[in-house]
Parts: structure tokens; sequence; C-alpha cells
């Protein structure tokens, strides 16, 4: 049986992290997918939530690493987050969805389902409470591939600082990413 996910995952920084979802199977209480783009965000990034140390808000952040950090974004949208080294995580920005279709298309009541974290917050179900809960919990798992893909690289979105990172990673040739990638940036 392999190792939990929070063991193999537990000491990359955010970029590894970020690298190493890309291509893992998401499950979130009976709904999920194939993880196909995140983001990555470091402690001394100024684009990051731990940017300025620990908050109430970002407690999660700094929690075990396998854990989730969950978010609300322009006070409507939540954002899932997997935590690796104390204040980095990794922002699930897209899934191919697979598992719990009729779920996820009633709670999004459209074909976008997992395209953006927002979306992708909202189709899995993902709520408040979900902030720092396991991925080797019942409610939620993640499953890495044996064989890291093929990704894509390229600079985060939907930021105001730090946005020429080139912390934004895709399954390459996966249909349903938030945005597509300049195609001069693929990487092994």
């Amino acid at each position: 049986m392999p190792a939990p996910f929070s063991s193999r995952i537990a000491g990359l920084d955010a970029v590894g992290l970020a690298r190493r979802l890309v291509g893992a199977r998401l499950t979130v209480r009976g709904t999920g997918g194939i993880i196909i783009e995140t983001e990555a965000y470091g402690r001394d990034d100024p684009a990051s939530h731990s940017f300025r140390g620990p908050t109430a808000r970002n407690a999660a952040m700094f929690g075990p690493a396998g854990h989730a950090y969950v978010y609300r974004i322009y006070g409507i949208h939540l954002c899932l987050n997997v935590v690796g080294r104390p204040g980095e995580a990794a922002l699930i920005r897209a899934l191919a969805p697979q598992e719990g279709l009729d779920i996820m298309r009633m709670r999004r009541g459209n074909a976008l389902l997992c395209n953006g974290p927002g979306r992708l917050a909202q189709a899995l179900g993902i709520r408040p409470e979900d902030d720092g809960a396991s991925f080797d919990g019942p409610d939620m798992t993640i499953t890495l591939p044996a064989q890291p893909p093929e990704l894509l690289a390229g600079p985060r979105i939907g930021i105001s600082k730090a946005q020429d990172y080139p912390w934004r990673f895709g399954l390459a040739g996966a249909q349903g990413l938030s945005r597509p990638f300049p195609p001069q940036e693929t990487s092994p």
C-alpha cells in the first residue's frame, strides 16, 4: 500500500508541490477527477496569503502538509489549496471531472464544471469547514500519479503582485484549463 498523501508531499516547496499535483486524482465526498492545473504560492511570495505571516484567516496554510487551505475570494467563491511546507500551498485551478458528474452539474448549473478555482470548488462542494481538513481523510483524498505527466508552465493569473513568476502548471494537452498557456512554455 502506498504511503499516505501527506507523507509523500511533505517537504516539497510550493513550486514542487504544484508541479507534483498535476495529473493527481482528487476526490471530495463522491465527486472528483484529475487535477489539470495548479498555481504555487510560497511563503516569501508577495502574492501569497502567507507573505505577512500567520493570521486567523490563513492559519491552515501554516498547518500540516497534505491538508486543505480554503479561502473565499471576492467575497463569493471558495478556492481549494493543498498545503505543503508551512506557509506554502498550491491552488488547484482546474480539474478534468470524472466522478459524480450529475452532482457537479446540479451544483454548477451549466457545462463549465471545473475550469477555474471558484467553479471547481463549487462543483466539488467545497465548504468553509473544509479549511484545515486532511487529504488523507474520508471526505477528501488525493492520489498522486505513478509517473509525472508532461507539464505546461507559465505565469500565474488573476493576481496583482508577482505576476511574472512562472508558477502556474497545467497538464499538456488537457481540455478544460482555466486559461490557455503560452505555447512555448512546456516542461518535462
